[in-house]
């Protein structure tokens, strides 16, 4: 049976995850891959885990809601950047001691968020934070390959996949426990006993390659310059361009000249430079390039609407860190449960048909809450909720199958880090492009509601006589001013509740589109097809 056909079969199977098999793992390098699993845990828990407490974050910071977003964006980008770079410090430095100074960086930079002063030093230290912890994620993949024999490869990675598949769970109902009974600050110094833990442990027990220092006269430095130039500041314009009137701020004008010419300079480096850091080339393959296109869209979809709910049930809502940890913790449990059917259904049905389900299970999950007004409940974002949650696995099996199922074995171990690098890529613009929309349709919509705040209007002036006559008979002294102040807030909550719409509405379009581009995807061999070939 095939790699690809072993993992999706054990994925729908909890019983394969301690499968009876004569061959032995020593128990001190399974100890550190363990230890390993975990940072890779914390790292991904990282993301998620401020989602229900951005607004605590922004209060105790004194920041504005426009530069909130870039306590995740930071991270998802330094994050991209490490992803391609890992495979060559791994071989560089050994799998252990590059783990080791991951796992070591990641946590003190954790507390250097926890103890951040203000909003750009917490945005440094969340960038640093995610650049330090991405290496931790690919390189558990890769020592599980060196670490376990053939026959427990797919179960060790199935382990993987399910374990991953909690971060996200519990993320943000832990972060809206930790915020809600201690402080926002504590989101981030619960990192620092287990990665200290995972570091050390990793150290003592996971001796299982050496490195090569001679790979660095090889290095394409110029290339990892430009990519990381070339991302950063595409970042930079996508997110600060709406709130600097675009080309009319020479910050921006600047930053889309550095990004214009980084990002030629690094598409010039991948394609002529003898040992690029991504082979590009890859691409060529239409599977694989259309792999990556619904890895990014799901980057959107996956990130994105963690980002939307908590910002909407905040600022429109007024809810609490846990109040909106416990509503997304709806979306992290129905993933976790829909592993084990997504894996089943991949047995029996096509990857491409699975991905269909699943983009239009998404589109239907985010688009339900395209139609919610401003007293939206639990109750109403609980089928949404869930209906996005199984839509996720849905949508990952597939993918994965599609992108690399077609693809020569001596192709994989590159494509592997541009997939995984578009996924997180797609969450990195994606919050950037929201945040764009976000202020755009905010202002649209205001400027619509507030045109009907006039006195020749007479239920503005029913509404206005109502309410100053109740704030007169409490005692107010300007109860005129107060009565307009409360319009004014309604106008401005309105049309943020119907921005949010449109931003949830949007990302089901996106969704839609991708289902749209299907027929263009080659079959990829199933799992039961892989079976009999093998």
């Amino acid at each position: 049976m095939s790699r690809t056909a072993i993992a999706e079969t054990g994925a729908g199977s909890a019983a394969a995850i301690i499968p009876e098999t004569e061959e032995k793992i020593s128990a001190v390098r399974f100890t550190g891959w363990l230890a390993m699993v975990v940072g890779m845990f914390m790292a991904i828990l990282d993301i998620q885990i401020v989602a229900s407490s951005l607004e605590n974050i922004q209060a105790g910071l004194s920041a504005s809601p426009d530069e909130i977003g870039w306590v995740q964006t930071s991270y998802l980008i330094a994050e991209v950047v490490m992803i391609p770079l890992s495979g060559f410090l791994s071989r560089l430095m050994s799998t252990r001691w590059l783990f080791v100074l991951s796992a070591l960086g990641f946590t003190v930079m954790s507390v250097a968020s926890a103890l951040a002063w203000s909003i750009d030093s917490m945005i440094w230290f969340r960038a640093a934070q995610g650049f330090l912890g991405g290496a931790m994620i690919p390189t558990v993949f890769a020592s599980t390959y060196m670490i376990f024999p053939k026959s427990k490869q797919p179960t060790a990675s199935i382990l993987i996949g399910l374990i991953a598949t909690m971060a996200p769970t519990v993320g943000p109902t832990l972060g809206g426990f930790l915020t809600q009974y201690f402080s926002w600050h504590w989101l981030f110094l619960i990192n620092v006993g287990p990665g200290f833990l995972v570091a050390i442990v990793v150290a003592i027990t996971l001796d299982i390659d050496r490195g090569d220092k001679s790979l660095l006269r090889g290095f394409d430095i110029y290339g990892l310059i430009a990519m990381a130039t070339f991302l950063g500041s595409l970042e930079y314009v996508l997110d600060e361009g709406p709130k600097d009137d675009w080309f009319d701020e020479t910050s921006i004008i600047i930053g889309t000249v550095i990004c214009t010419a980084s990002g030629i300079l690094f598409f010039w480096r991948m394609f002529r430079f003898e040992r690029p850091i991504v082979y590009l080339d890859t691409f060529k393959d239409r599977n694989f390039a259309l792999g990556c296109l619904y890895s990014f869209t799901l980057g959107i979809g996956l990130y994105g609407s963690v980002y939307i709910l908590p910002l909407l049930l905040g600022r429109v809502r007024g809810f609490d860190s846990l109040q909106i940890g416990v509503i997304m913790a709806v979306t992290g449990a129905c993933q976790f449960l829909s592993a084990p059917i997504a894996g089943r259904l991949m047995q029996v049905v096509s990857p491409r048909t699975l991905l269909g389900m699943g983009l239009l299970l998404f589109a239907a999950g985010v688009g339900l809450n395209g139609f919610q007004n401003s007293q939206v409940s639990f109750g109403d974002l609980l089928l949404p909720q869930a209906v996005r949650g199984f839509a996720l696995m849905f949508c990952m099996l597939p993918i994965t199958n599609l992108a690399l199922g077609t693809l020569p074995p001596d192709k994989i171990k590159n494509a592997s880090g541009l997939f995984n690098l578009t996924r997180n890529l797609g969450g990195a613009i994606g919050l950037a492009g929201i945040n764009t929309l976000l202020d755009d349709r905010m202002d649209l919509h205001f400027a619509h509601l507030a045109e009907h705040i006039n006195p020749a209007n007479p239920a503005f002036q029913h509404s206005l006589a109502t309410l100053a006559g109740r704030y007169g008979s409490m005692g107010i002294s300007d109860p005129d001013g107060a009565a307009l102040t409360t319009i004014t807030n309604m106008v401005t909550r309105e049309s943020s509740m119907i921005a949010f719409n449109d931003l949830h509405l949007a990302m089901a379009g996106v969704f839609l589109l991708a289902f749209l581009l299907l027929p263009l995807v080659k079959p990829a061999i199933s799992s039961v097809e892989a079976g009999e070939g093998h």
